[in-house]
C-alpha cells in the first residue's frame, strides 16, 4: 500500500514544470555571469567573478546548480511520463530524446568554459573524440569546439546561443503547454537559491604535477571507457547506442522490449563505470 502510494505520488509531481523552473533560474543567473565573462581569458574571468564581482560567486553557483537541477528533473520527468510515450508520434518522441544529449552539451560546455583543470582537460578530450570521427570530424569540431584553434570563443557562443536554441527547437512543441511561475513553486525556488548559497560551484585552478583529473559527473563513465577503447568507439558509438534504444522505446514499437532491456543494461554498465571513475 505504501509503495503504491509512493509511486502514485511520484507520477503526480510536476517534474516537467520543476525542470523548466530550474531552467529559468539557470538562464537568468547565466545572463549575470555572462556579462562578467570573457572567453579570451576564461580562467582569469572565473577567478574575477568569484573574488572581485559583488555576489559573483553566488550567481556562478546559482547558474551551475540550477543547470544541474534542470537536467536531473528532465530525466525524472522522462521516467515519470514514460507510460504515456505511446501517445507521441515517432517524430515527436525522437525530438524529445534528442533534447537529452543537447542538454548534456549545454552542461558540458559550461564545464569547459571554466577554463580550470577539469574544464580545459574535458574540452581537449571532447575535441579529440570529434576529430576521431571519419570524414566529418574536422567539420564538427570546427562547428562545436575548435578549442585548439580558437580557444573558448566557439564553445562560448554554442553554450549561450547555439545549443540553447537547438534544445528549444527540439522541445518547444512539448514545453509550450507548461505554464510555470516562481510564485507557484516558492519552496522549490527557495531550495535552489539557498542551496547555491551553501555550496559553491566547483573550480579547480591549474596545478602542475596532476596525473589524474576527474571530469563532470555525467562524463566520468565515458572518461573511464576511453581508457580501454578508442575515442570513436567510446565517445561516439557507445553513447549513440543508448540514443537509438531510447528512440525505439515506445510500446507501439516492434523492438520495444529489446530496447527497454538494452537501456537498463546500458545504464547499469555506465553506472559501474562512473563509480570506478569516482573511486580513482
Amino acid at each position: 500500500m505504501i509503495s503504491t502510494s509512493l509511486i502514485t505520488r511520484f507520477h503526480t509531481i510536476r517534474w516537467g514544470e520543476w525542470s523548466l523552473l530550474a531552467l529559468y533560474i539557470s538562464v537568468l543567473s547565466g545572463v549575470v555571469v555572462a556579462l562578467q565573462y570573457t572567453p579570451e581569458t576564461p580562467l582569469y574571468s572565473v577567478t574575477t567573478i568569484d573574488l572581485l564581482v559583488p555576489f559573483g560567486s553566488y550567481f556562478r553557483s546559482l547558474h551551475f546548480y540550477s543547470s544541474q537541477f534542470f537536467f536531473l528533473f528532465s530525466i525524472i520527468h522522462l521516467i515519470a511520463v514514460f507510460e504515456k510515450t505511446e501517445s507521441y508520434s515517432s517524430g515527436k518522441w525522437i525530438k524529445l530524446v534528442a533534447t537529452l544529449p543537447v542538454a548534456l552539451l549545454v552542461l558540458f560546455t559550461g564545464y569547459v568554459l571554466r577554463g580550470d583543470s577539469t574544464g580545459a582537460s574535458a574540452g581537449l578530450i571532447a575535441e579529440a573524440i570529434l576529430l576521431d570521427i571519419p570524414v566529418i570530424g574536422n567539420t564538427m569540431n570546427d562547428l562545436f569546439f575548435s578549442i585548439s584553434s580558437d580557444g573558448m570563443k566557439r564553445i562560448y557562443v554554442n553554450h549561450i546561443i547555439g545549443f540553447g536554441l537547438f534544445w528549444g527547437w527540439l522541445a518547444w512543441n512539448h514545453v509550450r503547454k507548461y505554464k510555470v511561475s516562481f510564485s507557484r513553486y516558492i519552496p522549490l525556488t527557495a531550495i535552489i537559491l539557498l542551496f547555491s548559497i551553501g555550496v559553491t560551484a566547483p573550480f579547480e585552478p591549474n596545478h602542475l604535477g596532476v596525473f589524474h583529473i576527474s571530469g563532470p559527473w555525467f562524463f566520468l563513465g565515458l572518461q573511464e571507457l576511453l581508457k580501454y577503447f578508442p575515442p570513436l568507439l567510446a565517445g561516439i558509438l557507445f553513447p549513440a547506442t543508448l540514443l537509438i534504444a531510447l528512440a525505439l522505446l515506445q510500446k507501439k514499437n516492434t523492438f520495444y522490449k529489446q530496447a527497454f532491456y538494452f537501456v537498463i543494461f546500458w545504464l547499469l554498465l555506465y553506472t559501474v563505470l562512473t563509480i570506478i571513475g569516482l573511486c580513482r
